[in-house]
């Protein structure tokens, strides 16, 4: 025969048994309760005061716009603040305000100076404060735990004058720094300028005249020049024909002045030989006519030679008719024998001359020729060397322009760093001011004794419940019903009055109100502390 099972309703919240569980553990909760608050309310009493005293560090903008003085430090503040207060909290200038204001000197602690040192660093406390729209920083605040409000004082008011002067010379020290540096950098690249200014002249110099910018006038000077080449090769040519010609005139003169010889070779003398000559000159005479004009030197000095040769034949022949003929005919022989001797007569010493001064001139010019062909070979090469020291120029000029520009460039930063640097000097750059002095604390900031009345009231509660609820979980006997239902393994069909006697009655009343009479202590005693607490806090 099947087995049948009768379906369990679902368990819902017995709240009865959880009142009937509070009432049997209730003072199981209440003195764990009340133990546990009064330790730590307690504590609070116990712990040595401590005062805290705080102060805010605002933090100012450059006075000056950055438009006109660029700043030449860090902007970034929270590393400049990190590195301050790693500076600031360094074991060396904390053992000064240690020493200063003699802290942590107490003889029972024994302590060292790095123990004193983390000590100090502990109750120091430094916190930033942004701007609400942003992650700016617009200032800091500084704090300082210590056993007394007026040290604690104090000892704030040095770490925020440490803080300020430190930044002042840190922002100073960093300004002066990073000038130093331009002005070393500026000085480098002076020399470098120097250098390279220097190559430039030198080359210059050992170029001059064979330079990229003194192509056109050295065109213009070959042109010059080669012109000038032409007119005195041309006078040249000239002066030489006129050389050619100057001679020619001589040896004609010579030639026609020359005494005659007749067909036997033996010179003609006296009448015949006057006549002979008079007839060459005449000839000669009337070939240069063809050729030049009347005025002409030669022409005239041969014209007067005829004229005196004419009047020696005539008188001559008057001679020889007068019947002197031997006289007349010495007188006559001694003209022809001037006649015979032409290297003594002017015009021939005339042509001379010029033939030597047309000689002269000869040698001037070629002179000159030569010159002004080495002149302009010397601009040949000029202009042929220009390509090659245009492109060394250009490279020159090219590393010149490069160190100019870098020098500019790193003038100018050292004129905006040495100004920045000045502005710091000033104090006009950004700089930390305190908005209010450090504050005397007239409460202790450590033990807070609300807090710590809170905190052992929480704790409290906890120590009560995990108390009761463990005196309840290892509690074996049946407190009701339900937990008599729960062993059966049948449903109850019939129940047994629970029968009562008077003096259970009575138990039951005491134990009721010495539970409440204990509840209403343990809270009593807890808001008179609470009360105590709020009133020293």
């Amino acid at each position: 025969m099947p087995e049948i099972v009768e379906e369990q309703p679902a368990q819902q919240l017995d709240l009865g048994r959880y009142v009937d569980m509070v009432r049997r553990r209730h003072m199981f909760f209440l003195i764990p309760l009340l133990f546990g608050w009064m330790l730590v309310w307690g504590a609070s009493w116990v712990l040595p005061a401590r005062y805290k005293s705080t102060t805010t560090i605002l933090v100012e903008q450059p006075t000056m716009p950055k438009d006109y003085v660029v700043p030449n430090i860090n902007d970034d503040l929270q590393s400049r603040l990190q590195s301050i207060q790693q500076q600031i909290l360094s074991p060396t200038r904390l053992l000064m305000i240690i020493e200063k204001l003699h802290l942590y000197d107490d003889p029972e602690l024994h302590l060292t100076s790095d123990e004193k040192v983390r000590r100090m660093s502990k109750d120091i406390d430094i916190e930033t404060v942004h701007d609400p729209g942003s992650d700016i920083i617009t200032g800091f605040s500084v704090s300082y735990s210590a056993p007394t409000a007026r040290v604690a004082q104090v000892v704030a008011g040095e770490v925020t004058n440490l803080f300020i002067d430190e930044n002042l010379r840190e922002r100073e020290q960093e300004s002066q720094d990073t000038t130093t540096f331009m002005q070393r950098r500026l000085a480098d690249a002076r020399t470098a300028l120097a250098e390279q200014d220097a190559k430039v002249r030198d080359f210059e110099a050992a170029h001059e005249g064979a330079l990229p910018d003194q192509q056109a006038s050295n065109l213009q000077i070959l042109s010059g020049l080669q012109s000038q080449l032409q007119n005195e090769e041309s006078a040249l040519n000239a002066a030489k024909e006129q050389r050619v010609y100057f001679q020619s005139l001589i040896e004609q003169y010579r030639s026609l002045h020359a005494t005659p010889h007749n067909a036997q070779g033996q010179p003609m003398t006296g009448l015949a030989g006057i006549d002979e000559q008079l007839a060459r000159m005449r000839s000669e005479l009337a070939d240069l006519s063809t050729k030049y004009t009347d005025q002409y030197p030669a022409v005239q000095s041969l014209k007067a030679q005829i004229s005196k040769t004419e009047k020696l034949r005539d008188q001559t022949i008057a001679g020889l008719k007068a019947g002197g003929a031997i006289g007349k005919t010495t007188g006559a022989e001694s003209s022809a024998t001037d006649l015979e001797d032409p290297s003594q007569s002017a015009p021939l010493l005339q042509l001379q001359s010029q033939l030597q001064a047309n000689q002269v001139d000869i040698s001037n010019r070629e002179q000159t020729i030569g010159n002004l062909k080495a002149r302009i070979s010397s601009y040949q090469e000029r202009l042929n060397a220009e390509p090659a020291n245009e492109q060394q120029l250009a490279d020159l000029t090219r590393g010149y322009d490069q160190s100019k520009a870098n020098y500019d460039d790193l003038l100018r930063k050292e004129n905006e760093s040495a100004m920045a640097t000045s502005m710091e000097q000033m104090q006009q750059g950004e700089r930390f001011t305190q908005l209010d002095p450090p504050s005397l604390p007239t409460k202790p900031d450590f033990p807070n004794r609300l807090k710590f009345c809170g905190a052992g009231l929480g704790i409290g509660i906890v120590l009560g419940v995990v108390v009761a609820g463990a005196f309840e979980f290892f509690d074996g006997r049946m407190h009701g019903e339900s937990d008599i239902k729960k062993l059966l393994p049948v449903a109850v069909i019939s129940e047994i009055p629970e029968v009562v006697n008077p003096l259970d009655l009575r138990r039951s009343k005491w134990r009721t109100v010495v539970g409440w009479a204990v509840a209403v202590i343990v809270f009593v005693i807890i808001l008179t502390g609470s009360a105590l607490s709020y009133l020293h806090a």
